[in-house]
């Protein structure tokens, strides 16, 4: 008897891509789950148009509550995680079903084709075979946290098939079209994990603002060969040493007790203190 599959989706505003992430679903799993983040475009209307069980999880910012909230949502004795702007392959998929009717794992570690700036890239972290991830598993055999940028984590004991050299066994993600959209979710990412980080006690330091990006560079351009995807590895590697000093400078401003508002306040009251001037002496600027 085969074993029954389920995908777990979270969504927010993903109309124009979620229809080929679930094309790449609908003929080979038993029960598709969409867990929305209350979308302002078509994307449920998407979703249940292929048959998906549609349910809302509060917008946060970050999708890994939403993923994790998906994966109790569904029924299946195997459970496929997938993101929107992400396909399953065919010869992907008949790997899949054929481990998952065999039994002779519980949880499967898939590398990831990803797409960024235009080009496959091969290198500096975001190669097929450096970016793995437990995306497929039998119930119960893995942990699946809500926290930010943690991946699905196999309980003790639990059989691991690694499939990352394998060419042919790549979840392919679409991932940031420009340095645009690289640039609004470091933004959003670099905030919440500043909040976590001072949540957590840490405090800012010197030394780490300019040690951390510092290594991010040199271990993505260098360490992975990020070089070796020309202009893009280059520009990834800025990027991600931009990530983590974002990172940083965040979390001393949290630390400086000063709100945005206050220092909004602030400029408010020297703007008026400036106009003032004007406004004080009858002849203007004179």
């Amino acid at each position: 008897m085969s074993a029954r599959i389920s995908a777990a989706v979270n969504t927010l505003n993903e109309e124009t891509r979620l229809s080929f992430a679930l094309r790449s679903l609908k003929p080979w799993v038993d029960e598709i789950v969409v867990v929305d983040m209350r979308s302002d475009d078509r994307t449920v209307e998407v979703a249940r148009s292929f048959g998906a069980l549609v349910h809302e999880h509060e917008r946060l910012g970050y999708a890994d509550p939403a993923r994790a909230f998906a994966v109790g949502k569904t029924t299946g004795d195997w459970i496929l995680i997938l993101d929107a702007d992400e396909i399953v392959p065919r010869s992907l998929a008949r790997r899949l079903r054929s481990i998952a009717d065999e039994g002779a794992c519980d949880a499967v570690r898939l590398p990831r084709l990803n797409w960024i700036l235009g080009e496959v890239i091969a290198h500096a972290g975001w190669g097929a075979s450096q970016d793995g991830q437990v995306r497929f598993f039998r119930r119960g055999a893995v942990r699946v946290s809500a926290d930010v940028h943690r991946a699905a984590q196999p309980e003790p004991g639990m059989r691991l098939l690694d499939l990352c050299r394998q060419p042919d066994a790549a979840i392919v993600h679409f991932n940031y079209v420009d340095a645009r959209d690289f640039l609004e979710r470091l933004n959003r990412y670099t905030s919440i994990e500043a909040s976590n980080a001072a949540a957590r006690g840490e405090q800012p330091s010197w030394l780490r603002e300019i040690r951390r990006p510092l290594q991010a560079f040199l271990w993505r351009y260098f360490r992975l060969a990020g070089w070796r995807d020309g202009w893009r590895g280059f520009a990834l590697a800025g990027l991600m040493a931009f990530y983590r000093f974002s990172a940083e400078v965040k979390l001393r401003e949290i630390a400086t007790g000063l709100p945005a508002e206050e220092i909004r306040r602030r400029y408010r009251a020297e703007a008026e203190r400036l106009v003032g001037d004007y406004e004080s002496s009858p002849r203007g600027p004179a």
